[in-house]
């Protein structure tokens, strides 16, 4: 009986031991992740991952530093890893890296897990409203989703699924040595030849398969960059990056509309908006939050031409505070506009508001006399255009651009004599010197 049962277990053992393989890295890829979770950092990641194959012995390390991003582009990034025959390990690093939010839910994916010393990962909550709003049967469907998600992929790479779980339904955030603690991490490490030392004689799943993973005595590692397409499209999908040009485009088009003349400020302005609405293809807009940006500088523009005594200054103000923090809150992100940076733009819109204001203020009270002396000259800077006979200028008198109309045609340089201003139209009459 004793030796039906020890054939029995050897058998077995062999049977366990068959289903084992050994895998040697001989290439290892090290992959840099540190910015948001865009289609451009997808692209990167699917563009030199898809390119590593097993029976080269290839492996995948990604250094991952991110505040967040696409759950969609989170969950094309998790598919690519989950289709992928090598192994592909998350080190989440250097000191003060973070993998938060979409960051933590792709970092339950790898293999196999690390943290470096003074990084944190957690914080995962989509859609962060606050306590005091009721979350939309939306809201508790994505999160119910991710969950489910994210305790799938912890169970499958034994790590303990109930913080996976806390980092989406509480938001919680764990730093490195807790994170270890916890077995939310393999390993706490801080170089790579600590890396290379701790993934000897270790056992993973790849697609069902127990690897038993070792490195070969020629070890090649090679850190790959994003190629320059990848680099452009990660810095425009960047979030700071896309609203810091879009308020620079629309306070210069605001700054063009106040003192017209050159249209260098309004040009660069487009340009600056071009670019942002590059990013804004990518990034989940909002477009409720994106109206009240518009109307915000709206307000800010009628404000130079009605007396209202501060009130459309201080409506467009709230509208651009509300229209920034919402700006990227949809259902399907983790991106914020941090509340600092908002503040700074606020500060600085009130500050050229007030500016402009007091300039706009004093010159109109220096109008009212400003052509009372009847040997005041200027001239022509630009050409607007015709018609009919009447030819249609722009007129530079003391420093201020007006436009005006003659009946001849004049060439820019030209010297003028003032006649007659018309303030509400902001034109004035001249005659050939």
């Amino acid at each position: 009986m004793n030796i039906l049962r020890f054939i029995a277990l050897s058998l077995l053992s062999i049977s366990y031991a068959s289903a084992q393989e050994s895998y040697k890295i001989k290439n290892l890829k090290i992959l840099e992740v540190n910015s948001s979770i865009n289609p451009a950092t997808a692209n990167y990641l699917e563009s030199n991952l898809k390119k590593s194959k097993a029976k080269n012995g290839d492996a995948a390390l990604i250094k991952l530093d991110t505040p967040g991003g696409l759950v969609s582009t989170t969950k094309d990034i998790i598919t690519l890893i989950g289709s992928l025959d090598i192994p592909v390990f998350i080190w989440i690093t250097p000191e003060g890296a973070s993998a938060t939010s979409a960051g933590a839910i792709i970092a339950s994916a790898s293999h196999l897990l690390f943290m470096s010393e003074g990084t944190n990962t957690g914080a995962a909550t989509p859609v962060k409203l606050g306590e005091d709003i009721k979350k939309s049967d939306g809201r508790d469907k994505a999160i119910n989703d991710l969950v489910a998600l994210v305790k799938s992929l912890s169970v499958a790479r034994g790590r303990n699924s109930e913080k996976f779980e806390l980092m989406i339904s509480k938001a919680k955030s764990f730093d490195a040595q807790t994170a270890k603690k916890e077995k939310i991490v393999d390993s706490v490490t801080n170089n790579l030849d600590e890396f290379i030392e701790f993934i000897q004689n270790k056992k993973i799943k790849v697609k069902g398969k127990e690897l038993i993973l070792s490195t070969s005595e020629y070890l090649e590692i090679k850190t790959i960059a994003m190629d320059p397409g990848q680099s452009i499209l990660n810095i425009f999908s960047n979030p700071m990056t896309a609203y810091i040009l879009f308020i620079i485009g629309a306070a210069l088009i605001y700054f063009e509309l106040q003192a017209p003349g050159g249209f260098i400020a309004g040009g660069v302005g487009v340009f600056c908006l071009v670019i942002a609405a590059i990013g804004f293809q990518v990034l989940p807009l909002n477009y409720g939050a994106l109206g009240l940006i518009v109307l915000s500088f709206a307000l800010f523009l009628m404000e130079a031409y009605i007396t209202s005594y501060g009130i459309l200054t201080i409506s467009g103000l709230t509208s651009l505070v509300f229209g920034s923090l919402f700006l990227f809150r949809t259902e399907n992100a983790y991106l914020d506009i941090h509340l600092p940076m908002v503040l700074s733009v606020v500060a600085a819109i009130l500050v050229y508001v007030i500016f402009i204001g007091i300039v706009i203020f004093k010159s109109r009270g220096k109008k009212e006399n400003f052509f009372e002396n009847t040997d005041l000259f200027g001239h022509i800077t630009n050409l607007l255009g015709v018609d009919g006979h009447v030819y249609k200028y722009q007129v530079k008198v003391n420093g201020e651009i007006w436009n005006a109309e003659f009946q001849e045609e004049l060439k820019v340089g030209d010297q003028v004599k003032v006649i007659e201003q018309n303030n509400n139209l902001m034109k004035i009459k001249i005659q050939k010197v």
